[in-house]
């Protein structure tokens, strides 16, 4: 089988980004940051081939979500292109947040972003996408999991397009919040 017969009919790009605290969110250092999280949220949920954003359940944001570690906070969202995911990244008032980063987050020594694709209508869930960083990590950039510097079309992935079935816990959405809610898409 050819990887173009693996390839849905469409197909969104998914990414992670991990970031380390410098101090508690509460702390008075990461107030501008924390202000800027609903705007910046809201432009992304507007923006053209926005799809959905991890959103830990009863909240706003995943900032309380902790799974790679008490110190680092997650942000994972589906795109309907990479350009669109790259618009919103550095076209945008997210810009300004890249830009202020190091007032907030602690320097990564290992990548800290991944990207990969997901059949169309498919939510990544939070182990899935550590598991994709960790193949990053572990391998470099490679169609199932890599980076906008060297990125990987969808027909290129397509033999990683594959879902795996979810955990029996995240079955259903709302029963695990690590699963999260969709952001409506316009």
């Amino acid at each position: 089988m050819t990887a173009s017969q693996h390839v849905p009919r469409a197909a969104h790009l998914a990414q992670l980004n991990v970031a380390t605290l410098r101090y508690p969110l509460d702390d008075p250092r990461m107030a501008a940051f924390v202000e800027l999280l609903d705007p910046v949220n809201a432009a992304a949920d507007a923006t053209p081939g926005f799809v959905w954003r991890l959103v830990e359940e009863g909240a706003a944001d995943a900032t309380e979500l902790r799974p790679a570690g008490e110190d680092v906070i997650v942000n994972m969202s589906v795109w309907e292109t990479r350009e669109a995911l790259w618009d919103f990244a550095y076209r945008s008032g997210h810009l300004e947040v890249m830009r202020r980063r190091r007032e907030w987050f602690e320097r990564h020594v290992e990548a800290h972003l991944v990207l990969w694709w997901v059949p169309a209508g498919h939510l990544p869930t939070i182990d899935e996408a550590l598991e994709r960083l960790a193949d990053l990590r572990e391998h470099g950039p490679s169609p199932r999991a890599f980076t906008f510097a060297s990125s990987y079309t969808a027909a290129e992935a397509g033999q990683h397009l594959q879902v795996l079935p979810p955990f029996p816990a995240q079955a259903t959405e709302g029963g695990n919040s690590t699963r999260a809610e969709a952001s409506p898409m316009a």
